[in-house]
This record gives C-alpha cells, structure tokens and sequence, in this order.
C-alpha cells in the first residue's frame, strides 16, 4: 500500500524556492567524435526517447487499496516536466497488472533507433519489490525486464529509467535530530557484448521496507521534489546529480503533520538504484 496524508488531519506545508533553468550548450555530434565523450551517453538522436507514464488511483475492492488521492496532481506535474525535457510522453490511467505489463511489452517491442533513451514513471500502491496494478500485484523485475538489452535490441546501450512512486513497506521512519556537524572534503578496451542488466535506473520513492507519503492536495513527495529539480536543472546537471538533489529535498524539506501521534513528524527518503554505465545528461 501507500501512505496518503488525506488520511488524517494535518497536512503539512513545504514551501520551496525554484530558480531559473540555464540552458545547456547542445552536444552535436555523435559518441566517439569530438564533443561526445566515451563516458557520456550520446543524445544525438533525432527523438530524445518515449516516456510511459502509468497512474494507477483507482483499485478493485479485492485489493484493499485506498483510491490515491493526488495522483493526478503528479501525473500532470510529470507530463508538463518530460514534454519539456523533449520525451513523448503518454499516460496510461488505472492499469491492471496485465495492462502494465502489455505496456512494456509493446515498448519493447517498438523501433527506438532514433531515440536517445526510455523513461518508464509508474505511480501506485507498492511493497518492497512489487507494484500494485488495479487488481493485484507484479513485481516490478517482470516490468523492467521487457526493456532489457537482450528484449529490445534498439535501447541497446542506452539508458532506461523507471521512476517508482509507491510503497515498499509498513515501516515509518521517525527521523533522527541533527546537530550542526562541519565536515572536511576529502576524498581496456571495449567489452564485445553488454550485461542485459546493463543501463538501467531506477528511483523509487522510498527504501526497502517504508510508507511513501503523498499530498492529496499537491501530490507525493517524491515526485513533487523530482519534478522541481528537474525543472530547475534537467538541462544542465547529470542525472545522478538531479536524484541526490532530490534526496536531499525529500529528505530535509518534507515531514509529515497530523493528530495521530503514531504518523506524525514521520520522514521519507528515496532511494536510487544505478546500473547506469555512463554520465547521462538531457
């Protein structure tokens, strides 16, 4: 399941500053040409690449799950964010398990030689390692898996990034008071195939094990901060830039407020997981 703050009586107000967005200089030419560097994934694409969107608010009775009030709120703020990042965004609503599913399948299936990446964003109830579809659960590797290099041949190489809005658990976190601590900065050639597992991101809203708290007003935490970041600096910092910037607002800029004691003051932090083999900059 989620965790909705509609379902008690405090709400919590976060206010966040936003800044203009400095334009980065475009990358020309191709991977291995001057401008591109091996390090870099290339975005010298004609298409920037397809971003799914799938938001679940409504379930069947048989699951026990709440409507998620506020989804649409992400939804939304998701479809303006990506369209000016340049993705062709479409959004699939109250999806079924096997819904979901054909979805990926169909993407995998299409011709992405022209598109530079994939962007799967998924918002619904979850638990660790599951997603809820409208009727039941699917672990999240039988969705990611239809984009896998050995699938679909044409991402082959090319970064795929879901972006996991749900529950992995029952747990709260209470967060832990913070002193002020001042601390010092310190600190062959090319393979012939590529892991299937290769190239992949994934952001989930939260750790193994925890609620992920949503707005019903202003929609989740996660994405809202996800969204602000990229708005701010989608065009100019690397993407596991962005998602630290975005751990860094959820985890400082949002706490939860209601009467019940046993939810309140409670805490969220997202939580990357990168198979990522090169720097990916929009």
């Amino acid at each position: 399941m989620e965790f909705s703050q509609d379902e008690f009586s405090g709400i919590t107000s976060v206010i966040l500053r936003m800044k203009k967005r400095a334009p980065s200089p475009p990358i020309k030419n191709r991977e291995g040409q001057e401008g591109v560097p091996a390090h870099r994934y290339n975005m010298n694409y004609e298409k920037v690449g397809k971003c799914i969107i799938i938001n679940n608010k409504n379930f069947d009775k048989t699951t026990e799950m709440d409507t998620r009030t506020g989804t649409d709120k992400d939804s939304e703020a998701l479809t303006k964010c990506f369209r000016s990042l340049g993705f062709d965004v479409t959004v699939y609503n109250d999806c079924c398990c096997a819904r979901m599913e054909e979805l990926l399948e169909q993407a995998s299936k299409e011709d992405h030689s022209n598109s530079a990446c994939f962007v799967c964003i998924i918002l619904s109830h979850g638990e660790e390692n599951y997603i809820y579809g409208t009727d039941t659960l699917i672990p999240v590797k039988d969705l990611t898996v239809h984009v896998r290099g050995d699938r679909c041949k044409t991402l082959l190489g090319k970064p795929k990034l879901f972006f996991i809005q749900a529950c992995r658990g029952k747990e709260l976190d209470d967060g832990v008071q913070a002193d002020s601590v001042v601390v010092s900065d310190t600190d062959a050639k090319s393979p012939h195939s590529i892991p299937v597992e290769a190239d992949f991101l994934i952001a989930y809203s939260t750790v193994p094990g925890y609620y992920s708290w949503r707005n019903p007003g202003r929609g989740s935490w996660f994405i809202q901060a996800l969204c602000r970041i990229l708005n701010e600096h989608g065009k100019t910092l690397e993407i596991m830039q962005i998602l630290t910037r975005v751990n860094n607002m959820v985890a400082r800029d949002f706490e939860s407020c209601c009467s019940d004691l046993k939810f309140d003051r409670k805490k969220q932090m997202p939580c990357i997981q990168s198979m990522l083999t090169k720097e990916l900059y929009f």
